[in-house]
């Protein structure tokens, strides 16, 4: 299969899986059940690409590996989190200000437009079934490997603090800054973010040095788009503390905090 062949399969895959979720959507008025599939979409391109994809074999079964590792440990964390939790303000804000006409615009403002999104970060895991991809698995790619379970293993570590703070009543109103969260404000992107850059060595080591696209819109993404800004601004509402942690705690990189 060709490398184009092999992206549009990718892309027609998961717009038809985000377009099916988009039904279920609107049959329990809630876009954020997006958010749970962002993960295990990842999942389903890596085996596409195993499955119909030329390049090294065992790379493409890495990758998917990797890829399922990642996105069904993501998947299952928000599920438990955000299941029966009502629709995250995100979208009800955005539910609010379009009216009616939201249940048909959310297809291509949030469904589309994630399919779209896990299509461009996926683009390592896509190279490797790439014709050209015929380089067997040498040290390059267990170093990306490396990188992405030192990542995998920041982002989990990260969550598990995380729940057990919003679990515990004693810190009710207070700022998580223990732990991971004493190094950085968001140890879970930065190790999400970090987990990327492995798989785009991977990608690098497939012959594909553009596929790093991936990890840089993956990194974008976190720390100034979507995440990390949307998230403070609304941290900073909910909790008075949260600006002497902001002055004294880095902001993504991992930092011994200031004094």
């Amino acid at each position: 299969m060709s490398a184009g062949l092999l992206l549009l399969v990718n892309f027609g895959c998961l717009a038809l899986l985000l377009a099916t979720l988009w039904l279920v959507s609107l049959r329990l008025r809630d876009a954020s059940i997006v958010d749970i599939v962002w993960g295990p979409a990842f999942a389903v391109v890596g085996w596409v690409t195993f499955a119909v994809g030329e390049g090294d074999q065992d790379r493409r079964l890495l990758l998917a590996l990797l890829a399922t590792a990642w996105g069904l440990r993501l998947g299952l964390h928000l599920a438990r989190r955000n299941l029966g939790k009502g629709e995250d303000p995100r979208y009800r804000a955005m539910r609010e200000r379009r009216g009616e006409a939201f249940a048909i615009q959310s297809l291509y403002l949030v469904f589309l437009s994630q399919a779209s999104l896990v299509w461009v970060v996926a683009m390592p895991i896509q190279a490797a079934g790439f014709p050209a991809a015929t380089a067997e698995l040498f040290w390059l790619d267990w170093l990306g490997v490396g990188v992405f379970l030192v990542g995998l293993g920041f982002e989990a570590v990260a969550d598990v603090q995380l729940t057990r703070f919003r679990n515990d009543r004693a810190t009710s109103g207070r700022v998580l800054d223990t732990g991971l969260w004493r190094y950085t404000r968001h140890p879970n992107y930065f190790g999400d973010c970090l987990l990327w850059w492995g798989i785009g060595i991977v990608g690098i080591a497939a012959g594909a040095w553009w596929a790093l696209v991936g990890p840089v819109v993956m990194m974008i993404l976190l720390s100034r788009v979507s995440g990390k800004p949307l998230l403070e601004q609304s941290i900073r509402q909910r909790r008075p503390g949260y600006d002497d942690y902001v002055r004294r705690t880095s902001g993504f990189f991992p930092l011994p905090p200031k004094r």
